[in-house]
């Protein structure tokens, strides 16, 4: 199974893509999509100009990579509403794009990736790089929304993997 992780950003928009074989885990590519700057961060026009921009380069990672799922961390809500609310259109992007190609996307909240990835739900970015990279050894990562983004698919890996046993329990206990 091939997952693409995404790290929702209106700037930087995270990326990672990682081949599941049983419990092995593959590093495959990973990179930031930079949304185009307008001329007025206020002015809406701009922002509709990064979400295209997102838009496109986040199509062009999936007709390359072809992953078979997706998962997306959950926006947490700030003290700055405007902000939160960008961001929340820019994980609007990260759900759709999957979602065109045909492909089911897992939600996963920051603390549940931490808890995964590092083991507590309270990491620093510094961790999570360490950890991914312990992972996914040999791994040349291309910064921190990028290490963020292979730290989600890993966390989906897992959460499938896990989902996975329990059914097939759950089939040879009803069979």
């Amino acid at each position: 199974m091939r997952v693409l992780g995404i790290d929702p950003g209106l700037r930087n928009l995270g990326w990672g893509v990682i081949d599941v074989a049983g419990s092995r885990l593959t590093h495959v590519a990973n990179g930031i999509c930079h949304s185009a700057p307008g001329s007025k961060a206020s002015d809406s026009g701009d922002l509709a100009a990064r979400l295209l921009s997102l838009h496109g380069q986040l199509t062009e990672v999936l007709r390359e990579f072809a992953p078979d799922a997706a998962a997306v961390e959950n926006t947490f809500v700030n003290k700055d509403a405007v902000a939160t609310l960008k961001l929340g259109q820019a994980r609007g992007i990260a759900l759709l794009v999957p979602a065109q190609f045909g492909i089911t996307v897992g939600e996963y909240a920051p603390n549940a990736v931490k808890k995964t990835v590092v083991g507590v739900g309270h990491a620093a970015k510094a961790q999570i790089d360490h950890m991914v990279r312990i992972h996914l050894p040999g791994v040349v990562i291309a910064g921190a929304d990028a290490a963020d983004a292979l730290a989600i698919a890993i966390c989906h890996a897992h959460h499938v993997q896990s989902s996975g046993r329990l059914q097939a329990a759950l089939k040879r206990a009803a069979g």
